[in-house]
């Protein structure tokens, strides 16, 4: 049986896992060998209102014990967003040594995308992201604060030990897929350190996989192809800012960042990795039932699948592409139907997957 550590989270991030839940639920009553145990954490914003801290300070001790961890959002309109960012996300991120950040963006058949002529065939890439270090490492600090002459340094660290496990993960992903294409995207005409040391690392990588055929792009250049041409892409790695500003670009490609999903990848098994939609706290959306939950289960998706379910994780893509190709979507893409009609859509989809296999 799989422990699951549920974290709603804020703003949107409770509205949209209870949707994933609801799908989870479908699935295992028509699957009894898919055998989860979820327990609910309350941390997040409110929790820091109450007790002064984001999550509790054994935190992750306790989370550390179970299988995965499905993640809402963080994020606060009263609380700054250093403060929510690492209190919890990035705490569990580098607490864990959780070194990728897995984000897929596809385009769905049903689903408007905001590039004229362009369809599901133009927008199916992964973004492998470096998740521990580089820009996001929290390295640095403040000097004379308040003052005129006030100093921040922020320090991006890259290690060769770090670099070399992302660019591996992401030629062993490029070889998996159809394609078998992967970019590098730096910025090493201006970063002539961490970004040269990337590049090398990469290179030298590329060694092992002479079939994974792969170039280099600077991260400006890469942005501007991904709208121009966003079918040449296919495995994009970079470092956490690069990776983290391409994927809300290719969550956009994908009709909108709701139904963008991602995974926090604990490489060794050895703590749990993290699976979250990445559109955040949306708090203008809060209360309004019109948040869509799609980036939410495809995330639970992409858990099923690492923990073994291949096929519910199956059924689950397969619900959603029978949702989105029968136009029932929220605003954001185009559509007029609710949170809950999203939802009720899906488990239907689900179960009748489900029916299908069982008889």
């Amino acid at each position: 049986m799989a422990r699951i550590a549920v974290i709603p989270g804020d703003g949107i991030g409770p509205e949209v896992v209870a949707v994933a839940l609801r799908v989870l639920d479908a699935l295992r009553d028509g699957a009894p060998d898919l055998e989860v145990e979820l327990d609910t954490f309350p941390y997040g914003s409110d929790h820091y209102r109450r007790t002064g801290s984001l999550m509790d300070a054994d935190g992750l001790e306790r989370l550390a014990g179970y299988d995965a961890i499905l993640f809402g959002a963080v994020g606060d309109r009263e609380i700054p967003d250093h403060v929510t960012l690492w209190g919890l996300r990035l705490a569990i991120v580098q607490g864990f040594d959780q070194a990728i950040c897995l984000r897929p963006a596809r385009l769905f058949p049903g689903v408007r995308g905001p590039l004229a002529g362009r369809g599901p065939d133009d927008v199916d890439v992964v973004i492998v992201r470096e998740n521990t270090e580089g820009e996001y490492s929290g390295a640095g600090g403040f000097s004379h604060r308040g003052l005129r002459n006030e100093v921040a340094v922020q320090t991006s660290v890259y290690t060769r030990e770090a670099v070399e496990r992302t660019a591996r993960f992401a030629f062993e992903l490029a070889r998996s897929r159809p394609a078998k294409q992967l970019a590098s995207v730096t910025k090493s005409n201006a970063s002539l350190h961490a970004s040269v040391l990337w590049d090398e690392v990469v290179a030298d990588v590329a060694g092992d996989f002479p079939d994974v055929e792969w170039s280099s792009a600077l991260v400006d250049a890469a942005a501007a192809r991904l709208v121009l041409d966003p079918a040449s892409f296919d495995v994009l790695v970079a470092s956490n800012l690069h990776g983290d500003v391409l994927s809300d670009l290719t969550g956009a490609l994908a009709g909108s960042l709701g139904m963008a999903p991602s995974a926090n990848l604990c490489l060794d098994g050895s703590r749990p990795s993290m699976y979250e939609p990445v559109h955040g706290s949306a708090f203008d959306l809060v209360g309004r039932g019109v948040a869509n939950p799609i980036g939410a289960v495809l995330s639970l998706a992409m858990m099923l699948e690492d923990l073994g379910h291949q096929a519910a994780a199956a059924r689950v893509r397969g619900a959603v592409e029978d949702v989105c190709a029968r136009g029932i979507l929220t605003a954001d893409v185009g559509g007029s139907a609710s949170t809950d009609d999203v939802a009720d859509a899906l488990v239907a989809a689900v179960s009748s997957q489900t029916l299908e296999v069982a008889s």
